[in-house]
């Protein structure tokens, strides 16, 4: 079940569209994770070539056989370095579907989620050393009501951090489990899941710093991407979504355009459509973890509008 679940591209036919995909083009996957997005761009080049990264060890299980193909068993937050080894400088599209695989929340081991009694985890590259459960043993409760705050927003997240710090000073959190008996009767009975989501939705960001690696990846993808190029973006939430619509926007993470001195528009990127695109309830049936998917697609331009 886990393998199929993983094998569920979101959003599949509209990112590769949003491609717009040449046949000879190069195009980069920066998050391969069960392969489905890495398989129809493949379907869609002849000549072409397409780089994929992921973090995650258990991805290089899901590798394709095709010499068209390479995967590069690293965080995307490098991939630009990792192009020019491999003598790429420019390439023709870019792929980002951002957030945790159906495989990593479905496998008890990892301690992504709260239905599982499991150790607390929620690393994705699982040779990394700090795991949610050390983050929870060395933060203080300042530090902590941060990230519950950033990271989950929370309203009260000081509270929540209280309430943690409180029961891991009396039994130490170690545990999915843990976690979220130390905060239940915190939330309403009917938003208690959706509550328990976001606590464990900060510190998964957190473990894995998910924000810096984003901002560093966007932040690549003007240098890399050929005027034309289009760069692709499916999110999660709404952290995410906010800095992928900003730097889509304005070349930045606040939104803010920049002018020259003639009043003209100096943006790497002019958004393709208007709004992001959402799955149909078509998909959501299939796939209810779609649900939250938001996709948004950007074309590089020379910088001046």
């Amino acid at each position: 079940m886990i393998a199929e679940k993983y094998h569920i591209p979101v959003l599949l036919g509209e990112s590769i569209a949003g491609l717009a995909i040449r046949p000879a083009g190069i195009y980069v996957d920066l998050t391969f994770g069960g392969g489905g997005h890495a398989k129809e761009i493949l379907r869609k080049l002849k000549a072409g070539r397409l780089v994929a990264f992921d973090r995650d060890p258990a991805a290089a299980g899901q590798t394709i056989n095709d010499n068209r193909f390479q995967l590069i068993p690293h965080n995307y937050r490098y991939f630009s370095y990792y192009l020019q080894y491999l003598g790429i400088q420019k390439v023709d599209g870019i792929l980002a579907d951002l957030g945790v695989s159906s495989r990593q929340f479905d496998d008890p081991e990892r301690g992504f989620s709260f239905r599982y009694d499991a150790d607390l985890d929620m690393r994705m590259n699982t040779v990394g050393t700090v795991r949610a459960a050390d983050l929870i043993d060395q933060m203080t409760a300042e530090e902590m009501t941060q990230i519950l705050r950033q990271y989950g927003e929370l309203n009260r997240a000081d509270r929540i951090a209280g309430r943690i710090i409180h029961r891991h000073e009396i039994h130490p959190i170690k545990t999915t489990g843990d976690l979220a008996d130390a905060v239940r009767g915190l939330f309403p009975k009917n938003q208690e899941n959706k509550m328990l989501a976001k606590v464990f939705q900060a510190f998964r960001i957190a473990v894995n710093d998910e924000q810096n690696s984003l901002r560093e990846m966007l932040m690549q993808t003007s240098a890399v991407l050929r005027s034309g190029g289009r760069l692709v973006v499916i999110s999660y939430h709404s952290l995410e979504d906010r800095l992928v619509k900003n730097f889509m926007r304005a070349g930045n993470f606040t939104g803010s355009i920049q002018t020259d001195l003639r009043g003209n528009r100096r943006v790497p990127f002019v958004p393709v459509g208007r709004k992001a695109i959402q799955p149909g309830t078509d998909e959501t049936d299939r796939n209810p973890r779609a649900r939250s998917a938001r996709l948004r697609i950007a074309e590089r331009t020379d910088m001046i509008t």
